[in-house]
């Protein structure tokens, strides 16, 4: 099992934007102006011959803390198994940053000079709705059409899982610390109880936050209107007007949580299982829970696809699958894992809160809203109304 010293992939995201325990630093943080309707391809007409069957080799980026280290590694087995040498990079710190990284050649019809990258929904879906993502060949990643859990099976940005695989899932939620507060049921709970004045905080990513505002006045955020979006807006507005919310932040919150400087907040569950703090509960809000994925994407003139078709399809078996699961503790996309978990770590099923966390029942997944992917437009406007509110 992983130790204290394992890096959260979630740590690393929303570290990187420098976030204190408060607000001061988010006004200079970086919108995300992609800049790219002068540069829509056809991914049809930006491609590079495959050399997979001559070069058994494979270029991938990924974040950090998101491979499990226990020899013989997954990754090593599968080099074993196909012959395929991969390097493996841990270059992806933030999606903003990757995207700067890689927008001037894909953009341009170039080489990234990568064969895959794992992203984000919402830049995934940026990426594929400009064309820069090759399409799938579905005979050649069987795993992953009979094996994604249904929660993640058919997100609007891709239906049909053409051009994108989750590679790991978390949900967003409340957590509590239950040595210091009643139980907290429901985010309009976190906004208006007395008890919790001045002591809870909310995320600074804008699409889990904004995902709430919007299931607290009863609109779909998987699919929302400009007017739906503003009395999410205002929503925020008044609790923080209100002293409601002591910091918008990243997940530093679990260290203030566990501390009692905060009582409850909303919170990320993959940071609740990894804490391994039994007075920390992680709960689905009454309003539902929001889920997010980081996504396998394989990008234009990649010279390697199939060899990249090929490590899909094996991190959906369910044994490689509940392997991975065993070591980065974020919800595991595959069905049949958990079946296999019961050979791996038996343990790991017998703690319940660990165990609902990286394989949540049909009930719980049966609750969750993805954010809707946004046009560039909205993009821009939404970011610059989140960003307004939590740090003026």
């Amino acid at each position: 099992m992983p130790g204290d010293s394992r890096i959260s992939r979630r740590t690393v995201l929303k570290g990187a934007a420098g976030a204190a325990f408060g607000v001061g630093s988010l006004a200079a943080l970086k919108l995300p102006f992609f800049g790219t309707s002068d540069r829509t391809q056809d991914p049809a007409d930006c491609f590079a011959k495959d050399l997979s069957a001559s070069e058994k080799q494979l270029i991938i980026s990924n974040w950090p803390g998101y491979m499990d280290e226990d020899e013989p590694t997954t990754l090593q087995d599968f080099e074993k198994r196909t012959g395929i040498k991969v390097r493996y990079d841990i270059d992806v710190n933030d999606n903003n940053d990757f995207f700067a990284k890689v927008s001037n050649q894909l953009g341009s019809c170039e080489s990234s000079k990568r064969d895959m990258f794992m992203l984000t929904d919402w830049m995934a879906a940026r990426m594929i709705q400009v064309g820069w993502i090759q399409k799938l060949d579905a005979a050649k990643v069987p795993n992953l059409h009979a094996n994604v859990i249904d929660a993640l099976k058919a997100p609007g940005w891709d239906p049909g899982r053409d051009f994108s695989a989750p590679w790991q899932s978390g949900l967003t939620g409340i957590a509590y610390n239950k040595k210091k507060v009643k139980e907290v049921r429901s985010f309009a709970d976190l906004l208006t109880r007395d008890d919790l004045k001045g002591r809870i905080s909310l995320l600074s990513e804008m699409r889990d936050t904004m995902g709430f505002m919007l299931l607290i006045n009863g609109a779909d955020p998987s699919d929302f209107t400009d007017a739906d979006w503003e009395k999410g807006v205002e929503t925020l507005k008044k609790a923080r007007g209100d002293g409601q919310i002591r910091a918008f932040t990243g997940n530093e919150y679990i260290q203030d949580l566990s501390a009692g400087n905060i009582l409850a907040c909303e919170a990320w569950s993959g940071d609740v299982a990894a804490a391994e703090n039994e007075d920390l509960v992680f709960v689905t809000p009454e309003e539902g829970l929001m889920i997010w994925a980081d996504n396998m994407l394989i990008p234009n003139l990649a010279t390697h696809k199939e060899n990249a078709e090929k490590w899909i399809d094996y991190y959906y078996e369910p044994e490689i699958a509940a392997r991975l699961a065993d070591y980065v503790y974020y919800i595991c996309p595959v069905k049949g894992a958990e079946a296999e978990m019961e050979k791996i770590d038996p343990d790991l099923l017998k703690n319940k809160t660990l165990k609902n966390l990286i394989f949540p029942d049909e009930e719980t997944l049966s609750r969750t809203s993805g954010f809707m992917a946004l046009t560039e437009a909205q993009a821009r406007r939404y970011e610059g109304d989140f960003s307004d509110v939590i740090s003026g």
